[in-house]
């Protein structure tokens, strides 16, 4: 059977629907992945109400700030001044955050990445942490408002036809990549877009 693992983003749920809504798919762990967990507009999602009715409902949260974040504190992550999704995928901390929850799986629980944004194409918790789950084999499915669904190989997609509506044109002045390279590419430009940004200490 292949493993799988869910996101969702909060905004456009109002909790009793969000809670429904892991209750229909069996989840029973909520992986936080917001650097910061707290909002300033849906306060039933900061960190310790939204721990408390989990709970209440039999489901387990845990924050992966430090694993998954899309702020990192360390300036090495942030080459070109946005936060590199590739390199930072590659850091202990998250190596060791996917490893906790591959660990977490095996003994039979059903975890899902939780963000604030609603379009997953627009969250690193789609382009930098469920990519990195989607090259180890696993099914990712992204929980939208309505019931709606989208995978990982949806978001491929998107991005490829975002960024590479050509691309099945043939060029004779330009080298024709796989679409493996094509797909890394287009993961970049998202990240370019969406990646945290820091203003250099002067």
């Amino acid at each position: 059977m292949q493993k799988k693992l869910y996101t969702i983003g909060y905004s456009g749920f109002k909790i009793d629907n969000f809670i429904n809504t892991l209750k229909e798919h069996n989840i029973n762990i909520v992986i936080d992945v917001r650097s910061v967990p707290y909002s300033q507009y849906n306060v039933d999602y900061n960190k310790e109400y939204l721990e408390k009715i989990l709970q209440y409902n039999n489901i387990y949260y845990r924050n992966y700030a430090t694993e998954f974040g899309a702020r990192q504190e360390n300036k090495i992550y942030y080459p070109n001044g946005y936060l590199d999704f590739e390199l930072f995928a590659k850091s202990k901390q998250f190596q060791t955050g996917i490893q906790k929850l591959e660990k977490t799986m095996q003994k039979n629980y059903k975890f899902i990445l939780m963000c604030s944004e609603k379009d997953p194409i627009r969250c690193h918790r789609t382009i930098l942490v469920s990519r990195a789950f989607y090259n180890l084999g696993y099914q990712v499915i992204h929980l939208l408002t309505d019931k709606k669904e989208l995978t990982q190989a949806d978001i491929e997609e998107s991005l490829l036809n975002k960024y590479f509506p050509d691309r099945f044109q043939i060029n004779m002045f330009s080298e024709n990549l796989s679409n493996e390279e094509y797909i890394n590419l287009a993961y970049k430009e998202q990240n370019k877009l969406i990646g945290y940004s820091i203003m250099e200490e002067l």
